[in-house]
């Protein structure tokens, strides 16, 4: 047997049974997008009550409160952009939270649209 970290074993069986490879892979959700949606998920446990605010959701998650908030900022972006974010992968792979954060910012949602424009190029 081999061992794995923190105290898990992983047996090695002969003859295991081989990836079905006819089945297509299945496509990783950009990070982001996980993001927008637990940006959403969150703020629905805080309308229904189950937690009372950030802090809440920080202790639960094993997180800063810092970082819920920045989670939490990706609610402020224009609707176009949350829904590009949850449902396509048209965004580049250098397109983190940090570049959310700057562009979440600005107060007007068209403006917000064309800062993201020029990230895009």
């Amino acid at each position: 047997m081999k061992q794995r970290g923190r105290g898990a074993k992983k047996r090695i069986v002969e003859g295991a049974a081989q990836l079905d490879e006819s089945k297509p892979a299945l496509e990783r959700i950009p990070r982001i997008s996980r993001y927008m949606a637990l940006a959403i998920h969150f703020e629905d446990l805080i309308r229904q009550g189950v937690v009372t605010d950030y802090a809440d959701l920080a202790r639960l998650g094993h997180v800063t409160r810092a970082r819920v908030t920045q989670i939490m900022n990706l609610r402020l972006l224009a609707p176009e952009i949350q829904e590009s974010l949850l449902f396509t992968s048209c965004f580049p792979e250098q397109l983190d939270l940090r570049t959310l954060q700057r562009v979440a910012s600005e107060k007007c949602w068209k403006k917000q649209v064309a800062l993201l424009e020029n990230q895009k190029d």
